[in-house]
């Protein structure tokens, strides 16, 4: 894996972390998606040598404004980071860019980033949404989630945090939440503060790290997979195991 502070080898995929800036209940760090995405990033580029990007840890989390902390950039400006961000390294003659999400909220933009760049300029971008989120959480952890798919403040995000950034947990201040989840969540703006005043959705309370281990290594597994079969798609033999 190279970082971006150093030169980056003819034919190197770039790797970008996205994150985010959100509440995540009253024990877990406004930087969590920030922290996860980048950690499966350096994982991403280790795996195919590539070129990883500074993370950036703003996103679109308009659902989350109503709690203090919360920093959300628009639609828009999610879609225009990555297609600036991608224009410039298609400049700088890299062959195509692999974006690690760590947020909901930033999966419809970068989406439709990664489409606009591959219509209008010819330039692929892959999408990494925690791959095999749902399989890998019921196998690792022992409460559901709030909703299906839906993971947030709970065992899962927090076992996770403890494995990377235990300083910035604090479990003592850890409680369980599981509101009762509208029908058009997800189809229609939500104000998630309505839903969970604590910010929680699920129970992290019988996270720990050993769990947030297994679960990372098991979503990397994961996300090289994909991204090796990118990379192969565009006509790159992917990394060697």
């Amino acid at each position: 894996m190279l970082r971006a502070y150093s030169p980056a080898p003819p034919g190197a995929p770039a790797v970008l972390p996205f994150g985010a800036l959100e509440q995540h209940g009253p024990h877990l760090p406004l930087s969590t998606d920030t922290i996860m995405a980048t950690w499966l990033a350096e994982q991403v580029a280790d795996a195919v040598h590539g070129w990883l990007l500074p993370a950036v840890p703003l996103g679109d989390t308009a659902a989350n404004e109503s709690f203090p902390g919360t920093v959300s950039l628009s639609f828009d400006t999610v879609r225009s980071i990555v297609i600036d961000v991608g224009r410039g390294l298609r400049r700088s003659g890299f062959p195509c860019l692999i974006v690690v999400n760590g947020d909901f909220g930033n999966q419809a933009p970068l989406r439709v980033a990664a489409r606009d760049l591959a219509r209008k300029d010819n330039w692929p971008v892959l999408v990494i949404d925690y791959p095999g989120l749902d399989e890998v959480a019921a196998q690792v952890c022992e409460t559901p989630p709030a909703g299906p798919g839906f993971y947030h403040a709970d065992e899962v995000e927090t076992s996770a945090v403890l494995a990377l950034r235990p300083d910035l947990v604090h479990l003592d201040r850890a409680v369980a939440s599981y509101p009762e989840m509208p029908l058009t969540l997800g189809a229609t703006p939500t104000d998630l503060a309505r839903l969970s005043p604590s910010g929680v959705f699920g129970d992290p309370r019988p996270a720990d790290a050993g769990k947030g281990s297994t679960l990372l290594a098991l979503l990397a597994e994961r996300a090289v997979a994909l991204a090796r079969a990118f990379l192969a798609d565009q006509g790159g033999a992917p990394a060697a195991e």
